[in-house]
């Protein structure tokens, strides 16, 4: 038998002060068995930072033709494709010709680190590609936020997303790799 995902439900309201946006909305997340709480929270993180009435996340670790989150727009193109990870550079470069932009939160700092190293001149001619990393110890402080039913507030500004909840409050910086043109 095979294991379910599990549910997630959150309320988040966004105040994004760099692209005067303000959004609140419910999110529901399904955590597949084989991903971690953290990764599982870096993709809500990765959805508050684009956040848009229209972006989705897909079925994500099920399907490998999708992202794990995107924005289609009305003609049935990709206007933003998120990936999370260190993928291969083949997948990146497909997803740069499928997406009009395509943004990646790498994390887990050792391999990310050393994967870096590894793609970055590969990945730099692909001029649609914004690259973000977010270390093991926000990470941690972000999966601590993790609960069946979460109110987050979330606030970005000048590259700082303050998020919280009734009883933390953090304050996170991603790191930029790789800026799209």
């Amino acid at each position: 038998m095979a294991l379910k995902a599990t549910i997630y439900k959150a309320a988040v309201s966004i105040a994004d002060l760099d692209r005067n946006r303000f959004l609140e909305t419910s999110l529901t997340l399904a955590c597949h068995p084989s991903e971690t709480q953290q990764r599982m929270m870096l993709r809500l993180l990765a959805w508050i930072v684009y956040a848009d009435e229209k972006l989705a996340f897909t079925r994500g670790l099920c399907a490998d033709e999708e992202p794990e989150i995107w924005l289609c727009n009305d003609h049935g193109g990709v206007d933003l494709w998120v990936e999370l990870g260190l993928p291969d550079e083949r997948r990146l470069k497909k997803a740069t010709r499928k997406a009009a932009e395509v943004v990646l939160f790498a994390y887990n700092s050792r391999a990310a680190q050393v994967w870096w190293q590894q793609q970055q001149a590969a990945l730099s001619q692909y001029k649609n590609l914004t690259l973000w990393y977010l270390d093991d110890e926000q990470l941690a402080a972000l999966s601590a936020l993790a609960d069946r039913n979460m109110a987050l507030q979330a606030t970005l500004q000048e590259g700082v997303i303050w998020l919280s909840d009734a009883q933390t409050h953090l304050e996170l910086r991603l790191t930029r790799w790789q800026s799209a043109a």
